[in-house]
């Protein structure tokens, strides 16, 4: 009798211990896949890429890709937590009641307003050292002088054919370019020979010199 209880005792030490050495062996491993999207202004939904996607209370985690998808590997239980700058922070628990091993999920972000301290810059200190350095300007006539020169209207005539055009400029002067070829596009285009205005332009350029200075830089 005494053998019989000995051996009863030594299955069940034996189960315990099996059963400490894997303490998550039910817990599930599922790949967790989906897409964060959200509503833009027209309300529509568009993907919304490099929202961080992190498992919580652990160093695992992933991110949003471009068109807004994302896949890690995560266990039946964890919450995942989906944050991103300008969007308010939401958290999805994995159901334990899941019957395979992928699990897909449609994350919408809703966006958030951040309001941040005033803050004002100053180049000096305070109110006293800006008096100081207020009152120590040079405004001579060096000054002056060199200001009326910049602002000449010689000068500004000649810049305004030297300096480059930024994009916006360029980008106009191209659709400008596009829609005079659409309008005559299948028919002769109207010659500028008899162009009063044409020539007005032509007589004025050419008394201001801008023919003598495309000369010279050739």
């Amino acid at each position: 009798m005494k053998q019989i209880l000995l051996l009863i005792l030594l299955l069940c030490l034996s189960s315990v211990a099996k059963g400490q050495d894997h303490p998550d062996e039910k817990r599930q491993v599922i790949q967790f896949s989906g897409v964060v999207v959200t509503q833009d202004e027209f309300g529509e939904m568009i993907p919304l890429p490099y929202t961080s996607i992190g498992i919580k209370n652990s160093a695992r985690g992933t991110y949003s890709e471009i068109d807004g998808f994302f896949s890690l590997v995560a266990e039946v239980g964890d919450t995942l937590i989906f944050s991103r700058i300008g969007f308010k922070t939401s958290e999805h628990t994995v159901s334990d009641s899941l019957e395979s091993k992928f699990y897909s999920w449609y994350q919408v972000m809703s966006k958030d307003n951040i309001l941040l301290p005033e803050a004002v810059i100053y180049p000096w200190p305070d109110r006293d050292h800006y008096k100081i350095e207020f009152l120590a300007l040079d405004v001579s006539n060096e000054l002056r002088e060199r200001a009326e020169a910049n602002l000449a209207a010689e000068v500004l005539e000649r810049m305004k054919y030297e300096v480059a055009l930024d994009g916006e400029n360029a980008h106009e002067i191209e659709q400008a370019k596009q829609q005079y070829e659409y309008q005559y596009s299948g028919q002769f285009k109207p010659q500028k020979i008899f162009d009063v205005v044409a020539w007005s332009q032509f007589i004025q350029a050419w008394k201001r010199g801008d023919f003598k200075r495309k000369k010279k830089k050739k």
